[in-house]
C-alpha cells in the first residue's frame, strides 16, 4: 500500500525542550520511548539525519523557547503547551522514481517552515526512513509554541494570535487545512506523488490504536516462530483483539488523538474500534433504509446509533460514552451511510410486504436484568412503540375491508394488554368464530346442538352432524398446533 506524502500534528506540554532535540537525534526504542546505549552506556546516534534550526539567533532551540518563555511570561502551568511538532512523511517511491533525497527533502522542510511559521524558534530534522522501517523519508519541524516577532497576516489567519508577537500558536482546524493544502502544493511543486489530504480516510486509525496493532503483531510473531520451531503450526498469524487498554505506553510526543476511545475507567481502547468498523460495515451494506441500520446494529451486536446535529456516533455495548463517526472513518459519518443505503436501495429489487400478523411486545424489565446497555434499552422501548402502532395499523386495515368488525374499545383492550394476554385478546377480535368454537367444544357435547363450522363467508355457515369427539379434538388441535399461533398468516 502506497502512504504518499501525509501531515502529522502533535502537541507536546513537556517543558523538557532538549528531549526534542534528543529524539530527534539519539536512537530510541519505537515501543518504551527509551533512548537506545551502546556498549559504553552512551546514547547511540542516528545511523543519518539533518537538522537545522530556524529563528533562535545564537542559541539552541531549547535555549530559544525557555527565553521566549520567560519574556513574555508564558508557558508557566503543567497544561500549557510547549511546543508543536509537525512531520511531513514523503511517498517510499518517490526516493527511486522521482530522485528524492534527504537534502532535497531538508530544504522543502526548511521552505514549509519559513512561509507557515515564521516568528517561532523552529528545528527541522529530516531522517531516511520510518520506525516501520518502509523507506520513506520524513520532515519533522518542531516549534516552540510562542511567536517572538510579529508577521505578516495571511489569508488564513483569523484572530490576532495567528500574527501578533507574543502570541501562541493554535493548531485549528482552519490552520490544519491550510497546512495540509501547502503541503500538496509543495510536493506538486517538487514533483512528489500526492493524495487529497483534504478529504480523510475511510477508515481512520488512532495512534494508541496503531501502536496496540504494532506490539499485538510483533508479539504474535514471536509465539508462532516458537511453535514453529517446535514443529506445531500456527493458531493465528494476523493479530486480533476486541479490547486492549494501555495506559503511558505511546512512544515521545505521541499524539493523543485517541481521546474519544477513553473507556469509562479512562483507559485508552484502541483496538475495540476495529471491531467496531466491522460490525458496523458488516450490517451497513446489508440494509436499505436508516432504520434497518439502527436496529439492525442494536440487535445483532448491542450497538446504538445517535444522531445530533447532522452526525452519527455509535455506543458499543459495555461503554457509557459515543464516539464520533469522524474518529472511525469517513465512511461511517452520516452522508457516506445515506449514500450507502440509497446505494442498497438501487441495487436490490423491491420486495412487497403487507403487514399481516401482529408482532409481540418484549419485556423491558426482564431483558435489562441481562447486563445490557443503555442504547438497548432505547431500542426496546422503541420496538414495543413500533409493535403497537403495527398493531392499530393493521386492525384499521382490516376494520377498513369489512374483515373484521369491533369497536375502539375492543382496540384500546387489545393494545394495553400484557404481552401474555395480547394473543388471547386478538384471536377473540380477529376470528371471533373459532372463538366461539371453543367455547361450544369446551361445553357438554351434545348430539342435539350440532356445532356450525367457520368458513370464508359468515351467510354460508352450514350445519354439519359430525361425532362430539371429533369435534372436540379437532379444535383443540387446531389451537395447540404450533404453527396455528398469531404470528402464522394462515390465521388472518
Amino acid at each position: 500500500m502506497n502512504c504518499m506524502a501525509t501531515l502529522k500534528h502533535i502537541a507536546s506540554k513537556n517543558s523538557d525542550y532538549t528531549a526534542i532535540e534528543a529524539y530527534l537525534v539519539y536512537q530510541h526504542d519505537a515501543f518504551t520511548g527509551k533512548q537506545l546505549l551502546d556498549e559504553h552506556g552512551k546514547p547511540k546516534l542516528r545511523d543519518s539525519y539533518l537538522l537545522d534550526t530556524l529563528e533562535c539567533g545564537d542559541f539552541s532551540f531549547a535555549t530559544a523557547c525557555l527565553l521566549a518563555n520567560r519574556k513574555y511570561g508564558k508557558n508557566t502551568q503543567r497544561d500549557d503547551i510547549k511546543s508543536h511538532q509537525y512531520i511531513i512523511s514523503f511517498d517510499p517511491r518517490d526516493a527511486a522514481d522521482n530522485g528524492l533525497t534527504m537534502e532535497k527533502a531538508q530544504a522543502l522542510g526548511l521552505k514549509f517552515c519559513e512561509e507557515n511559521f515564521s516568528g517561532h524558534p523552529a528545528i527541522v530534522c529530516t531522517h531516511p526512513d520510518g520506525h516501520n522501517h518502509s523507506g520513506n523519508i520524513h520532515v519533522h519541524i518542531v516549534i516552540g509554541s510562542i511567536r517572538t516577532r510579529e508577521v505578516e497576516r495571511k489569508p488564513y489567519m483569523q484572530k490576532p494570535r495567528d500574527w501578533r508577537e507574543g502570541m501562541k500558536h493554535s493548531s485549528t482546524a482552519q490552520t490544519m487545512r491550510h497546512l495540509r493544502v501547502e503541503v500538496m502544493e509543495l510536493c506538486e511543486g517538487a514533483g512528489l506523488y500526492q493524495i487529497d489530504l483534504l478529504n480523510g480516510s475511510k477508515e481512520r486509525v488512532s495512534e494508541a490504536e496503531y501502536w496496540v496493532r504494532r506490539r499485538g503483531q510483533i508479539k504474535l510473531d514471536h509465539e508462532n516462530a516458537a511453535l514453529t520451531a517446535a514443529g506445531q503450526p500456527p493458531r493465528q498469524k494476523k493479530f486480533e483483539t476486541v479490547k486492549v487498554a494501555c495506559r503511558g505506553e505511546a512512544p515521545p510526543f505521541a499524539a493523543q488523538t485517541a481521546r474519544s476511545l477513553k473507556s469509562p475507567t479512562g483507559a485508552f481502547v484502541a483496538s475495540q474500534t476495529r471491531t467496531l468498523r466491522k460490525q458496523i460495515s458488516s450490517v451497513l451494506y446489508r440494509v436499505t433504509s436508516f432504520e434497518d441500520f439502527s436496529d439492525k446494529l442494536m440487535q445483532q451486536y448491542g450497538i446504538a446509533v445517535n444522531e445530533s446535529r447532522g452526525q452519527l456516533s455509535y455506543l458499543p455495548a459495555g461503554r457509557t460514552k459515543f464516539i464520533r463517526a469522524k474518529h472511525l472513518g469517513d465512511k461511517f459519518d452520516k452522508a457516506a451511510v445515506l449514500a450507502t443505503l440509497q446505494a442498497n436501495t438501487e441495487r436490490k429489487p423491491k420486495a412487497q410486504f403487507k403487514q399481516d400478523s401482529i408482532g409481540k411486545l418484549l419485556d423491558i424489565q426482564s431483558r435489562m436484568i441481562e447486563d445490557k446497555g443503555i442504547g438497548y434499552k432505547r431500542w426496546l422501548t422503541k420496538h414495543n412503540l413500533k409493535v403497537m402502532a403495527q398493531t392499530v395499523k393493521l386492525l384499521q386495515e382490516k376494520v377498513f375491508s369489512g374483515e373484521v368488525k369491533f369497536t375502539n374499545d375492543k382496540m384500546i383492550k387489545l393494545v394495553q394488554s400484557s404481552p401474555d394476554k395480547r394473543q388471547d385478546v386478538f384471536a377473540e377480535i380477529m376470528h371471533p368464530e373459532i372463538t366461539k368454537a371453543m367455547e361450544a367444544a369446551d361445553a357438554e357435547p351434545n348430539a342435539d346442538n350440532p356445532v356450525p363450522m367457520p368458513t370464508a363467508d359468515p351467510e354460508q355457515f352450514k350445519t354439519y352432524q359430525v361425532p362430539d369427539e371429533s369435534i372436540h379434538f379437532a379444535v383443540k388441535s387446531f389451537h395447540k398446533h404450533p404453527t396455528n399461533t398469531l404470528d402464522s398468516p394462515n390465521l388472518l
